[in-house]
């Protein structure tokens, strides 16, 4: 249990003789410069050829890839000599090759983790987005991956590196996540040209990264830029797919060069040593689907090791990222801190990788549905007792999940028929997934084990009024409202196609305000034939927390009640002032666009215009630069932004009105259009832009853009959300840590959102926010200006051989149907209304349909349950129940979240104490572990490496930081601001549900 790794010199290379703790020894010399070489291949989750492609070598005609060969011949290879290393990275590729092998290979390659040369660094399903990606769905997708480390292997062989080496661009929520992991150190390749070249000259290509003002010190994490890119030294690339001279070590034969190689690496060594800080460098031999041939590789590495250690001038050797960073940390430096993010990403001076910030934004919105989607099965499963054996699961949609946050996936960046492939993924799974829930649904519902099946049934397509249960029932239907929120939500806005609007809702005994209203022109011309419903059912719904509530459609001559308000739209062409109580919105005469916005209790106001614009994509061809607008590079050929019609951009607007929601529907042309609605009540403004197809026949590629221009000073000054949790602020043309060269002023000002982005006037008090159902790019390019981009249609490419073209199901180009949510409020009032509706923006309600014809209500009572609460009481405001899933029948993971940063909120900002043992309906909470963020090793087994740092200018944190730590068996859980903790419970179930 007290064995070590210890380190010695054999034959010029470093034998690891033990592999329980890694700790660098003097055996390493001091001088000469320790050279840690690091075998690896990048395998891309999809990006050219579909998963599957890659996986087997198909379709090599696009490119040659075949990572089950990578994987057969590296093994192979390591068995041969133990000297030698490799590390692997992305699980969906490991896990299909691992359950291909027998028994006597699966032996072998765990005698290769436990001796150390084949190591798991990351260790998520992919290697993630940072940009277009939300924090949930990286959880989610690292947990798959670090988990079946952990139940394969150990976890003593746990990650501990962040090795994001091609995402385009890093986020602070990134770096703090990889801290909450126990990861040690993260390493990545691409960082802005003129940002690396500044680190390179003053030698601070290596840093801790405190990403989390909130957390401070407990997420800081070591973090280091690679040198070349994730390649080797140029010249010394020794795979079968490069053309780089072999080590010619017989003198007997023409063209031994051993001499001029040794020289050449040495040089390249020395070279990078100047730019680094302690006596260690790392240098990735591999590349992008390399070691399929293996042989080629170490033959030649070991002859390089061989030769260069003979000469003497370094010390070359087989390493890991891990051993690399132990090696650093024993070097006892300071280093410096850096406290912003690594957005946005270029690599030359027009060309600004902002462009996949938007990049397919149908597939993002999509990705986004099933997060919350899975999200909601996981609970139920976990409620429910399990998907039992050979079942259907949501394992597919957690899989196909995982795979969608691969960098080249909801990035956008992928060829067409791998969005497609990822699309396909997610629907398969997302069909198994809504089958689990309905079942289980069905199964709670059942007051008596002889109550006959529901047949419930769900809707995918609600955003474009199809929805057959509901639309061809004859009003006979039934809605079952899940809210997977920690709390009672009274306002669950609930929209539905229906065939007539002569219909009533009832919910237990009650009668329901309800609305029935025409559906838009634009969404009769996006769903074409596909859906035949001619009005919208709306109204709101109350739903306890985490559990549901039934609400009862019905004709109005079937049951006695109020029958629902029918509203006809109204052509408005003048001024016109819209309230619902809490909101007055003006639409402006003069061009029909949203005006002035009044909060009424806090006298917050904006003076605006809202309008959608579009930038002319460059096609390369100017003095300045060949690079073109495409899928990961946003160039617009000018700061100019066009009309979306001829006609000045005027709007063409409707009223409706009713006792629900105001709506008015603004047409601005053919390909964009938006539907504003201020629900009675709501403390926000709701915004469904449609826009597509973008007409292309011009020849012009467009970036679509909104933009909402206000009256508030704001000092070149907005923020934005890092993954879905803390803000960053933004500073129009700069850069926190360098002096920049701005060359691109639109594309270099723009950055990821996620869920929101606001800006403040401080003057007047004033916060102007914009959330999001899906990532977008966005900016200030002026004071008192926000722009989101919203759809892509481009007539070039210089990056994947094909251009950014979305033609969609008719061919005609894709249609994106996206929501924005405005908030205008004093500052201080402002952040409980975004991180609330961020959190349902994050995971909406569920709806899940049943066939009522012929029942009454009251009938349907006599056999279900029409309400369920799964909480016994409710979360904190600040708390978010961030994960609750089934591991076994007495095991769940959970995972508890405080929403609010340090001094957003008097009172939310403050730490909170959640007692969880009796905190579920189903079950009582006996004991929990906690655990690393990854769920994969217990927190109390990991002490995580601490570097010294420089002091810097950041303010105090919250004095009750570091006031945490409890004894877990009390069931009382501290959570701090921005803290995410996480626990293996062990539960006692009350009941024993049916299984289905």
């Amino acid at each position: 249990g007290n064995c070590i790794k210890t380190w010695s010199r054999v034959e010029g290379f470093v034998l690891p003789h033990c592999v329980l703790q890694t700790v660098c020894y003097p055996e390493i010399n001091c001088e000469p410069l320790n050279v840690h070489l690091i075998p690896h291949t990048h395998d891309d989750v999809g990006w050219l050829k579909t998963v599957d492609q890659y996986y087997y070598g198909a379709n090599n005609s696009i490119q040659h890839a075949g990572v089950q060969y990578i994987l057969d011949s590296v093994i192979d290879e390591l068995s041969k000599d133990p000297y030698r290393t490799f590390i692997y990275v992305e699980m969906a590729f490991f896990t299909r090759w691992w359950k291909e092998q027998t028994d006597s290979k699966k032996a072998i390659v765990k005698q290769l983790v436990e001796g150390g040369q084949l190591e798991f660094v990351n260790g998520g399903w992919c290697m993630n987005d940072e940009a277009a990606t939300d924090y949930n769905a990286i959880v989610d997708q690292m947990t798959e991956g670090l988990r079946f480390i952990t139940d394969t292997f150990g976890s003593q062989y746990r990650p501990r590196i962040g090795w994001h080496i091609d995402p385009f661009g890093h986020s602070s929520e990134q770096a703090s996540m990889f801290a909450m992991m126990g990861f040690d150190a993260f390493y990545f390749a691409r960082i802005d040209y003129d940002d690396k070249a500044n680190r390179i000259d003053r030698k601070t290509m290596e840093m801790v990264w405190r990403g989390s003002p909130s957390l401070v010190e407990s997420t800081q994490i070591f973090t280091g830029v690679l040198y070349d890119h994730y390649t080797p030294p140029n010249g010394f690339c020794f795979d079968q797919l490069c053309s780089d001279p072999p080590m010619q070590d017989d003198k007997d034969l023409f063209d031994y060069n051993v001499e001029e190689r040794v020289s050449q690496f040495i040089s390249a060594c020395l070279e990078q040593a100047q730019h680094y800080r302690t006596n260690n460098i790392m240098l990735p031999m591999g590349s992008d689907f390399q070691y399929e041939n293996a042989n080629m590789w170490y033959k030649n590495l070991d002859k390089l090791i061989h030769y260069v250690n003979k000469n003497g001038s370094i010390n070359a050797f087989y390493s890991t990222p891990t051993r690399y960073t132990d090696c650093v940390y024993k070097a006892n430096q300071t280093w410096s801190v850096k406290l912003d993010d690594f957005f946005p990403y270029a690599s030359a001076p027009q060309s600004y990788w902002t462009g996949y910030y938007t990049s397919r934004p149908a597939l993002k919105g999509y990705v986004r549905y099933n997060n919350a989607l899975l999200q909601v099965g996981k609970q139920i499963e976990a409620m429910h007792g399990g998907y039992y054996d050979n079942n259907p699961s949501c394992d597919k949609l957690a899989k196909a999940m995982a795979v969608a946050q691969h960098h080249d996936a909801v990035s956008g960046t992928e060829k067409q028929h791998v969005a497609d492939d990822y699309a396909k993924r997610l629907h398969i799974g997302q069909t198994e997934c809504e089958y689990v829930i309905n079942q289980a649904i069905d199964d709670m519902a059942k007051k008596y084990n002889g109550s006959s099946t529901l047949q419930l049934e769900s809707c995918e397509y609600l955003n474009i009024s199809i929805c057959p249960i509901s639309s061809d029932s004859n009003n006979q239907f039934d809605i079952i409202v899940y809210n997977p929120r920690g709390y009672t939500d009274e306002r669950v806005v609930v929209r539905v196609p229906i065939s007539n609007p002569d219909v009533l809702v009832q919910e237990a005994n009650n009668n329901v305000t309800c609305q029935v209203l025409p559906i838009s022109e634009s969404t009769i011309n996006v769903r074409r034939d596909r859906g035949s419903a001619l009005y919208t059912l709306v109204f709101f719904a109350t739903v306890p927390p985490l559990g549901y509530n039934t609400y009862f459609v019905r004709p109005s001559d079937m049951i006695s009640g109020t029958k629902c308000t029918y509203s006809e739209p109204v052509l408005i062409t003048d001024n016109t002032v819209v309230s619902n109580g809490v909101y007055e919105m003006k639409i402006e005469k003069a061009n029909g666009h949203l005006g002035r916005i009044v909060h009424k209790k806090s006298g917050s106001f904006v003076n605006m215009n809202q309008q959608f614009l579009w930038y002319w994509a460059s096609d390369g061809h100017n003095k300045e630069s060949s690079q073109t607008s495409n899928a990961y590079v946003f160039r617009p050929n000018s700061s100019f932004t066009y009309n979306v019609n001829d006609d000045g951009n005027i709007a063409v607007n409707h009223l409706i009105q009713g006792p629900v929601v105001q709506e008015i529907r603004q047409e601005f042309s053919s390909f964009a259009s938006q539907d504003i609605r201020l629900y009675n009540g709501s403390a926000h403004i709701e915004l469904e832009y449609t826009i597509g197809p973008v007409p292309f026949q011009d020849g012009k590629g467009k970036e679509v853009i909104t933009r909402y221009d206000t009256d508030l000073e704001t000092d070149k000054q907005w923020y934005t959300d890092a993954n879905g949790r803390e803000m960053q602020i933004r500073i129009r043309d700069s850069r926190q840590t360098w002096v920049w060269k701005n060359t691109a002023p639109v594309a270099g000002n723009y950055y990821p959102i996620n869920s929101r982005i606001y800006m403040r006037d401080e003057n007047r008090n004033t916060q102007f926010t914009v959330l999001t159902d899906r990532s977008h790019g966005g900016s200030s390019l002026t004071d008192g200006s926000l722009e989101l981009m919203l759809h892509r249609r481009l007539i070039h490419d210089d990056s994947i051989g094909e251009h950014l073209n979305e033609t969609g199901q008719f061919g005609e180009g894709i249609v994106v149907r996206g929501t924005h949510l405005l908030v205008v409020n004093s500052i201080e009032n402002s952040a409980q209304i975004h991180r609330e509706l961020g959190e349902k923006m994050l995971l909406p309600a569920a709806l899940i349909f049943h066939r009522g014809a012929g029942e009454t209500p009251d009938e349907y009572k006599e056999s279900y349950n029409t309400d369920y609460k799964g909480l016994q009481h409710e979360l904190p405001g600040n708390v978010h129940l961030l994960t609750l899933q089934y591991i076994l029948p007495n095991v769940v993971l959970l995972r508890l979240e405080h929403q609010y940063e340090i001094r957003e909120d008097k009172i939310l900002s403050e730490p909170v104490t959640v007692n969880i043992e009796y905190l579920f309906t189903n079950f009582k909470v006996n004991s929990c572990v906690e655990l690393l963020l990854g769920g994969n090793e217990k927190l109390s087994n990991v002490e995580r490496l601490k570097w010294k740092t420089l002091p810097t200018d950041e303010s105090e944190p919250h004095e009750m930081i570091n006031k945490r730590r409890i004894e877990v068996d009390v069931l009382s859980i501290i959570l701090n601001p921005m803290e995410i903790r996480t626990f293996s419970c062990d539960i006692t179930r009350y009941t024993k549900l049916n299984k289905y």
